[in-house]
């Protein structure tokens, strides 16, 4: 049996302005995906992927060494979507096998079971660590794997690799990728809450891209502000650069940040990862904020030890 691991991610600064190779702050996450293989007799693929919780959210056989889709069920997303339904699966594994022809091109068997170490709402990098689990099998460039399947800006592929903070910049199918130590003294003031929605990474970055006009200014700044985040040693500078960060994402993408649109009223500062609308925030405050956001209706307010390697 062969096994792999890949890590969850967040993006600390950055989003939407990762794409366009703005210097962003990345981290891995404690929980992730792994992908387990093992040697069957039929000349089969045999697909299994399971939830935090054991449960199986798709299952799908494949004839070898054609790949041909043969069965599958599913259980569909809660938000509607269909991002892991077996054709999408399908056409990850034609992928794989295109950038290494060798990968599953014979008519030797196998049993593949996926088990995800978070919810699989949370938007933590369910398709990131797949995606960079079968690169690893399939001994092949996972950032170029990416980009012939959903596209994005590679950073969640970099925290798949990685068991430290990054400093990420998009360079195609070679990016810069710096380890950092982001290890602030004001960490246990930091906050990841779930806003009980998974945003649709794809939407976020059409809408960016259908507002963005010339960016050089904007990215410049990002990158600042990612080299100050780093060096940042104080809550209140803290909170001044998250204030900065969602200012000219606010601007740019034409959307009111998170505080002012669902927590006007809170005494720390919160600030949008990702695509603005949904997965988790980041939030500055002390022992009394998981009582603030859960009487809010937001349950998961995670302390940024327990969610960051």
């Amino acid at each position: 049996m062969k096994e792999y691991y890949s890590n969850g991610k967040l993006l600390l600064t950055g989003e939407y302005f990762v794409l366009d190779g703005a210097k962003s702050l990345a981290v891995p996450t404690t929980c992730g995906q792994d992908l387990l293989v093992e040697p069957i007799k039929e000349p089969q693929l045999i697909w299994n992927s399971f939830t935090n919780e054991g449960e199986c959210w798709l299952e799908a056989i494949f004839d070898l060494p054609k790949l041909r889709l043969v069965s599958a069920t599913f259980e569909a997303n809660e938000d509607g979507g269909n991002d892991f339904l077996a054709e999408n699966l399908n056409n990850i594994l034609l992928e794989a096998q295109k950038l290494n022809s060798s990968f599953l091109n014979s008519e030797k068997g196998v049993l593949v079971k996926t088990n995800l170490t978070f919810p699989k709402n949370w938007g933590l990098g369910t398709s990131s660590t797949l995606i960079n689990n079968i690169s690893n099998w399939a001994e092949i460039n996972p950032y170029q794997l990416l980009e012939n399947t959903f596209g994005g800006s590679g950073y969640d592929i970099a925290c798949a690799q990685n068991n430290t903070p990054i400093l990420y910049t998009k360079n195609d199918s070679n990016p810069i990728i710096e380890k950092v130590e982001f290890n602030p003294l004001f960490k246990e003031q930091l906050y990841f809450v779930y806003l009980n929605k998974k945003q649709n990474s794809r939407e976020g970055i059409q809408r960016f891209k259908s507002l963005k006009g010339n960016l050089t200014s904007e990215i410049s700044q990002i990158s600042n502000l990612t080299d100050a985040f780093v060096a940042c040693d104080n809550l209140i500078d803290f909170e001044k650069l998250i204030v900065e960060h969602e200012k000219i994402v606010s601007k740019t993408i034409q959307l009111k940040p998170v505080q002012k649109e669902l927590f006007s009223d809170y005494f720390g500062k919160t600030k949008s990862l990702g695509a603005w609308g949904g997965d988790f925030i980041l939030a500055t405050g002390n022992q009394d904020t998981p009582n603030y956001f859960n009487q809010k209706g937001f349950q998961t307010v995670i302390p940024y030890s327990e969610l960051i390697i």
